[in-house]
């Protein structure tokens, strides 16, 4: 039982963040949407996922490669759309 919750509860997880860097990737703008935030993201999974490897929970290990893919992909969105001269918030640095 509790496996199954820890799969549903990552399955809502990365579908959650997936959409929203989906929605990001869509609309063609990034406004409002810090690189940090993915930097941060990817910083903080890839230790979760050697840190789950450790521990050998597998559920968390699946869930935050997912997590680093997706913090990668919404980092490269970021990038190109901004490099395109996208619109960029104005309390974002260059």
């Amino acid at each position: 039982m509790e496996e199954a919750i820890g799969w549903v509860s990552s399955i809502i997880l990365v579908l959650t963040v997936g959409k929203q860097v989906y929605k990001q990737w869509k609309s063609k703008t990034s406004e409002g949407v810090s690189k940090w935030l993915f930097l941060g993201q990817l910083a903080a999974s890839v230790g979760f996922v050697v840190y789950s490897w450790l521990v050998e929970n597998w559920v968390f290990v699946a869930t935050n490669l997912l997590m680093v893919a997706n913090a990668l992909a919404g980092a490269m969105i970021v990038y190109l759309q901004r490099r395109r001269g996208a619109p960029r918030p104005a309390s974002e640095g260059r």
